[in-house]
């Protein structure tokens, strides 16, 4: 029932061309993993241009994300957990996330969108912390980049297929999410390294 809904509502968007797509990834409630490889499709019958579409899906899934930011901002956890299921978001991804930011930062609101617990989630800690919200932005659409592109790109590859992407991702996105893991890890050392900085310099203060 769910499915056959979220069906007919893309259907509808797609009549609005980009703008439709990018429309429909503002709403968190419709899985991008659906929405971009069927975007991948409708290019390949064409009618759509592969980077008119990767832009479009970029920005839609740039301000998804917001609205999930806007009520970890202005509701806080409390509210999250009680209407995070209309956001596809459960209370193991928001602990996941939690520590997740807890421990790397800010960095996370980039970084975090290739981890496949808390990629929804995310934006939720960003929004509780305050996160400056341009700052969220940029990276949201940095992270939102590649992951567009690759999505839209094994829709066109599979065709009528399309809905064998989610797998193809995860094996296309293993290399990258071990390239991403070593720069948190970089990160995580660069910000402790910082820290300690800090600290040996407010002790000299203090002398």
């Amino acid at each position: 029932m769910l499915d056959t809904i979220i069906f007919s509502m893309i259907e509808f968007f797609k009549g609005f061309g980009y703008f439709g797509v990018l429309l429909a990834l503002c709403f968190e409630f419709i899985p991008a993993e659906i929405i971009l490889p069927l975007a991948g499709f409708w290019i390949s019958q064409g009618g759509f241009n592969y980077w008119l579409m990767v832009l479009a899906g970029t920005v839609g899934g740039t301000i998804g994300p917001l609205t999930l930011y806007a009520v970890g901002r202005y509701g806080g956890r409390p509210l999250v957990l009680k209407y995070g299921k209309f956001f596809l978001v459960n209370e193991k991804q928001v602990n996941a996330a939690d520590k997740f930011f807890a421990k790397y930062g800010a960095g996370v609101a980039f970084f975090g969108r290739f981890m496949p617990i808390v990629r929804t989630a995310i934006s939720v800690p960003c929004g509780m912390t305050k996160m400056n919200v341009w700052k969220f932005s940029v990276y949201t659409f940095f992270a939102m980049l590649p992951i567009t592109a690759l999505y839209v790109y094994l829709g066109i590859k599979l065709g009528e297929n399309w809905e064998q992407a989610g797998e193809l991702f995860t094996q296309y996105l293993k290399p990258f999410v071990i390239s991403i893991a070593v720069l948190v890890i970089i990160y995580a050392i660069y910000k402790y390294r910082i820290k300690l900085l800090e600290r040996k310099m407010n002790l000299n203060k203090k002398k």
